[in-house]
C-alpha cells in the first residue's frame, strides 16, 4: 500500500490497484478451474470432453496473456503440458 500521506495520487493508484488485482484473482480463478476439470476429464478417460476442455483452457490461457496477467512463457508451459496430458491419455 502507498504512502497515502503523499496525496491524492497515491491514494488514486492504491484504488486502481486494488481493481486491477482483483481482476487479475478473478481470470486466474478461472483458468485453474478450467485447468482442474480439464485434467480431471483426462483421469476419467473421457476423450471427447477432454478435447473440449482443451480447448476452453487454451483459449482462457491466451486471453490472459492478451491482458497481461500472465507471461507468455508461463501460457505456453501450461498449453503443454495440457497436451502432454491429453497425449498420453490416448495411448
Amino acid at each position: 500500500m502507498a504512502n497515502t500521506k503523499g496525496g491524492r495520487a497515491a491514494r488514486k493508484r492504491d484504488r486502481q490497484n486494488a481493481k486491477a488485482r482483483a481482476r487479475n484473482a478473478s481470470c486466474k480463478a478461472k483458468l485453474h478451474d478450467a485447468h482442474k476439470k480439464l485434467f480431471k476429464a483426462a483421469d476419467a478417460n473421457k476423450k471427447d470432453d477432454a478435447e473440449k476442455k482443451f480447448k476452453e483452457f487454451v483459449s482462457g490461457l491466451d486471453k490472459a496473456v492478451k491482458k497481461g496477467i500472465i507471461t507468455k512463457n508461463t501460457a505456453n508451459r501450461k498449453k503443454s503440458r495440457a497436451q502432454l496430458k491429453l497425449n498420453k491419455m490416448a495411448k
